[in-house]
């Protein structure tokens, strides 16, 4: 079994943890691959990647690209002009506004990205249950890692 634990305590990382750091570096090459080809930025790429998991508001996509309440109002424009997505009035309350993708939104990514769905869905095939479930928990405990760093919980004030 490989040594496992902190790098600056001089010990090497695990073959999951640096398989996880390509996997990390392969997925930045991705989405800039992606983007490019398709003519957008990388940000209305992710964008459009959130909104494939669910509509949202435009205050809502804001807080997930980090971005001014202006900034994702001209992303989601664009997105919108291209066909994309859509604002829809929201279901439960007419005054705010949704954003939906659009089938020409959801074709322009899984066009893109069906030879990698594909080779995943082989590869979720030759595990077992039991392992994917193993696989599952750890990368769902590394994202939990990575947003320690990217959004670090509030500290306390230092007493005086």
């Amino acid at each position: 079994m490989a040594q496992t634990g902190d790098v600056s305590g001089g010990r090497i990382p695990s073959g999951a943890t640096l398989a996880l750091r390509d996997l990390v570096g392969a997925g930045l090459r991705l989405r800039h691959a992606v983007s490019r080809r398709a003519g957008l930025s990388e940000t209305e790429m992710t964008t459009l990647d959130h909104l494939s998991r669910a509509p949202m508001g435009p205050a809502e996509v804001a807080r997930l690209l980090e971005v001014s309440t202006a900034a994702s109002t001209g992303i989601v424009d664009r997105l919108v002009e291209r066909g994309h997505a859509e604002r829809r009035p929201h279901a439960d309350d007419r005054r705010r506004v949704e954003v939906h993708l659009t089938e020409s939104g959801q074709r322009e990514i899984l066009g893109h990205l069906a030879p990698m769905f594909a080779g995943l869905a082989e590869l979720d095939a030759s595990f077992t249950a039991d392992e994917l479930a193993v696989v599952e928990r750890y990368l769902r405990r590394a994202a939990g890692a990575f947003e320690a760093v990217t959004h670090p919980p509030a500290q306390s004030p230092p007493a005086r």
